[in-house]
């Protein structure tokens, strides 16, 4: 049934299909576009086209959808080696094996970590709620630990505290610091300690906190600073971390975790 005080009125149908779990609203707009949305029976391909769910049956190639389950937030620790997708047509590991998908249909990922990267990485049903946190007028803090080649200086910290040029252009200004082993977050990616370089030349780890979600951006922004990535790890989104979660496993964010995330989209 719907959340406690929800009230479905009529509404655009993308909105209801992002609702729904199909998709994203972007997402849904394509599904709409491309003639495999319809309404009581007939194609509905323009956008702005308005639904009454009390009345109206929608269909995604061919199969019924419906906002009348309350939607699901999973958070995963994601471990090494797994593509963020749900499907994958070369048959690689899926984080979509590592979530309840079959349970909790229309579960999607909320932006993307990169195969060999590690850490936090949210789920949900809701399609409005995951495109709004993805959206970067929101500034929804990220954050990463990164093991890198050398040591960064006090300025080239500063650069990356004042935004990198990448190249598909400036990064926004980040949060940047070294930490040091006694920090809990080191040992994830540096088990074993830093390490060394090819020149006899002393690793280190870095903290960095982004609100955008650019291809690879952080191994982007560290390189520029002339620190090549060794491995990757994001801790935090948002108001989320990841707490009591083992690596490779989930759990259901709870009621306060839910209204934080729904906080960020509605400041």
């Amino acid at each position: 049934m719907l959340d406690e005080g929800e009230r479905i009125v009529p509404m655009r149908l993308q909105r209801f299909l992002a609702r729904a779990g199909v998709a994203s609203r972007r997402g849904s707009e394509r599904l709409m576009t491309s003639g495999r949305v319809r309404v009581n029976g007939v194609v509905v391909s323009e956008l702005g086209s308005k639904v009454d769910p009390s009345v109206d049956v929608v269909t995604v190639d061919g199969r019924p959808c419906s906002i009348t389950e309350r939607s699901r937030y999973v958070m995963l620790y994601k471990p090494q080696g797994y593509i963020t997708t749900m499907s994958d047509p070369q048959g690689r590991p899926t984080v979509a094996e590592l979530v309840p998908s079959r349970e909790f249909p229309g579960l999607f990922p909320v932006g993307r970590l990169d195969t060999d990267t590690t850490g936090l990485l949210l789920f949900t049903t809701n399609g409005n709620l995951g495109q709004e946190l993805l959206h970067p007028s929101r500034h929804v803090d990220k954050h990463y630990v990164a093991l890198v080649r050398g040591v960064p200086t006090r300025r080239e910290l500063e650069a990356l505290r004042r935004g990198v040029m990448m190249d598909e252009g400036p990064a926004a200004p980040a949060k940047a610091e070294i930490l040091h082993e006694s920090d809990p977050l080191f040992s994830v990616v540096a088990p074993h300690g830093a390490g060394v370089d090819g020149g006899g030349n002393p690793n280190s780890v870095v903290g960095l906190t982004i609100h955008e979600g650019k291809k690879h951006q952080v191994k982007k922004m560290l390189m520029a600073i002339g620190h090549r990535v060794l491995r990757l790890h994001r801790d935090a989104f948002g108001p989320l971390t990841l707490t009591g979660v083992q690596e490779g496993r989930w759990r259901e964010l709870n009621e306060a975790e839910v209204g934080a995330l729904e906080a960020l989209c509605t400041r």
